[in-house]
């Protein structure tokens, strides 16, 4: 892993984006950590493409990527798209399920089709769509999980894999990043612990018990090119959080 694809996934510090100054302040603090890239959200506050650029080109991160409303993905995907091209943001996910979650193999199926529909649209624009998991999509309809039904249903799209919610869905993070060599270009990263009661929680980078070097290694391996660090629950201090993930990954993993 090279520091330049070391990203940080805004929601996290949704909070702290809330006026433009906010954003200016915190990718600030981002980028000291040694984040050289940022995963867009629109949890940002509401200001102009060139505005947000304008900060962006300032602090010196690149937009790697985007979570946008599904709703808005899947309903008006060239306005999304057009957006993002004019920020320089090559990638783009839907972030979860619009509207209710499926709960028949046909319903995911549908979903995946409108979700591939979106993704031919927006190529057009040079923007690639991804869709990123939660454990939900661990569910399983006639013996196939709701992942397996979108990839299958979905071929134009790449997969956002999450190494926290694969875990938590029962999978194993490095297989599954296997699974889809030269179609997971941006890779969520986050730990996996367990704290007294047998509650599951978010860890930074090496405070859980995810195996990273394997997951890395694999990452590489089929050609991820950014890792997005995300702590969007049980997070009081996303700066710390993200500071020790940053931390970790520079001192063992970053050439």
């Amino acid at each position: 892993m090279k520091q330049s694809q070391l990203g940080a996934q805004l929601f996290s510090f949704r909070e702290f984006i809330k006026t433009p100054e906010d954003v200016r302040t915190t990718l600030k603090k981002i980028r000291d950590m040694g984040y050289e890239a940022v995963q867009l959200s629109s949890s940002i506050c509401p200001m102009p493409n060139a505005e947000l650029a304008g900060i962006l080109k300032e602090t010196g991160l690149n937009p790697c990527s985007s979570h946008d409303p599904a709703n808005k993905i899947l309903e008006t995907p060239d306005a999304v798209a057009a957006r993002l091209r004019e920020l320089g943001c090559p990638h783009c996910a839907v972030p979860f399920p619009p509207y209710t979650f499926p709960a028949s193999e046909e319903e995911v199926v549908a979903l995946a089709k409108k979700i591939n529909e979106a993704a031919l649209v927006m190529r057009k624009y040079g923007v690639t769509l991804s869709y990123h998991n939660h454990s939900h999509e661990f569910q399983r309809f006639n013996g196939k999980s709701m992942l397996d039904l979108i990839y299958a249903n979905a071929p134009d799209i790449q997969a956002e894999l999450d190494t926290f919610w694969v875990q938590r869905g029962g999978g194993n993070p490095e297989r599954w990043i296997l699974r889809f060599p030269g179609k997971t270009d941006v890779l969520h990263i986050k730990d996996y612990g367990i704290v007294p009661g047998n509650d599951i929680v978010m860890r930074p980078i090496g405070d859980g018990g995810l195996d990273w070097s394997n997951i890395l290694a694999a990452a590489e391996q089929c050609g991820v090119k950014y890792y997005v660090v995300e702590h969007d629950g049980n997070c009081p201090d996303p700066f710390e959080s993200f500071r020790r993930s940053a931390e970790f990954l520079l001192n063992n993993y970053i050439r």
